[in-house]
C-alpha cells in the first residue's frame, strides 16, 4: 500500500512540469495536483531542526545502502515542437549500475543508438544531473551546504510527509547543487518526493547550459529504504540570441527510470536505524538471492 502512492503523483508530471525554466537560480515549487493533501502550517510537535538532523542520518544510512545495490537506469532527453507537440529530437542512453570483478562501482552502457537532438547538445552537467542530480539524497555530510527551511505538513496519498525548502548557502565552481522542495515521509525520514531545479545554469551569451525543473519519486522497494524510481523533467529553456540557437526557445522534455534493484554482496553490513537489515547466506562478490519487488506499474511517459 505504502509503494502505491507514487503512481498518483507520476501523472503530475505532465501537468505540473510543463514550466518555464529560469535563467536565474530561483525556484518556484510547481503547482500539484490529486494526491497531495492540504499543507498543514502549524508546528510540528517535533522541532524542525531535530527532524533536519534525523532524516540526514537515514538519508546517509540510505546512500550507504544504494553504494550495494545494482539497478538499471534508463534516461531520456527530447525536444517538443510546440506547433504540432511532436517529438523533434532524442537522446536515449540505457546504462546498468553494478560493479566489477574487484567490486568496483562502475556504470555500463548497454545501448545508446545515436542522438537526434538538434536543437540541443547534452553537457557533462547534463550527464551529471542524470546521474546524481535527479535522485537526490541529502546526506548528514551534505547538508551542512545547503539551507533547509521547514514548510508543514502533507498527506500524499497514504503516506504523512514533511515539506522543506532546500537551497544551497553558496555555489562553488564546478559543482551542482539541487534547489527546491523535499517531501520527507514522517515515519520513515527518508526523502520521497524530490520537486526543483539542479543549479546553476549557465546563462553567459554564445555559452549557455540550461536546465529544466524536475520532479523525481522514490519508491520503498526492500522494505526499509526509498529508493529512486521515476524522474521527470520538463520546460522551456530560453536561448538568448547571439548563441548558435538563434534566441530560440527549447521544450524540453526528460525522463529517467529506475529498475531492477538487487543488493550486492553480504560481507558488507547494511544499517538502518542502527539494525543490521543484511540478508544471511550471500556470498562477497554475487548479487543477492532474492530481488526486492518491483512496483506492479510503471507510469506513463
Amino acid at each position: 500500500m505504502r509503494n502505491r502512492w507514487w503512481l498518483t503523483l507520476a501523472a503530475l508530471a505532465v501537468l505540473g512540469l510543463a514550466a518555464s525554466a529560469q535563467s536565474k537560480d530561483t525556484f518556484t515549487p510547481m503547482p500539484l495536483d490529486s494526491g497531495f493533501g492540504k499543507l498543514d502550517l502549524t508546528d510540528p510537535t517535533t522541532p524542525p531542526e531535530e527532524i533536519i538532523k534525523k532524516f540526514a542520518a537515514k538519508e546517509s544510512e540510505f546512500q550507504e545502502a544504494l553504494n550495494h545495490y545494482t539497478y538499471r537506469r534508463e534516461a531520456r532527453v527530447q525536444t517538443v515542437d510546440d506547433d504540432t507537440n511532436k517529438t523533434d529530437g532524442e537522446w536515449y542512453q540505457v546504462d546498468d549500475v553494478t560493479f566489477d570483478p574487484t567490486g568496483r562501482r562502475m556504470e555500463k552502457t548497454v545501448f545508446a543508438p545515436e542522438s537526434s537532438l538538434q536543437r540541443i547538445m547534452m553537457t557533462p552537467s547534463d550527464l551529471q544531473d542524470i546521474q546524481k542530480g535527479y535522485p537526490f539524497v541529502l546526506t548528514s555530510a551534505e547538508i551542512a551546504q545547503y539551507n533547509v527551511k521547514y514548510v508543514g505538513a502533507q498527506q500524499v496519498d497514504e503516506v504523512k510527509c514533511y515539506l522543506f525548502d532546500v537551497s544551497p548557502k553558496q555555489i562553488e565552481k564546478n559543482k551542482r547543487y539541487f534547489l527546491g522542495r523535499i517531501w520527507v515521509d514522517a515515519t520513515d525520514l527518508q526523502i520521497v518526493v524530490t520537486n526543483g531545479r539542479m543549479v546553476p545554469d549557465d546563462t553567459r551569451k554564445g555559452r549557455e547550459d540550461l536546465h529544466p525543473p524536475f520532479m523525481t519519486w522514490r519508491a520503498q522497494i526492500d522494505g526499509h529504504f526509498w529508493f529512486p524510481v521515476y524522474t521527470k523533467g520538463e520546460g522551456v529553456l530560453h536561448f538568448s540570441s547571439g548563441n548558435g540557437y538563434m534566441g530560440q526557445d527549447v521544450h524540453i522534455r526528460d525522463t529517467i527510470k529506475y529498475t531492477d534493484y538487487k543488493r550486492f554482496g553480504s560481507t558488507i553490513k547494511l544499517i538502518y536505524d542502527g539494525q543490521d537489515i543484511t540478508q544471511n547466506g550471500q556470498q562477497q562478490g554475487q548479487p543477492a538471492q532474492q530481488t526486492p519487488p518491483k512496483p506492479q506499474t510503471k507510469p506513463q511517459n
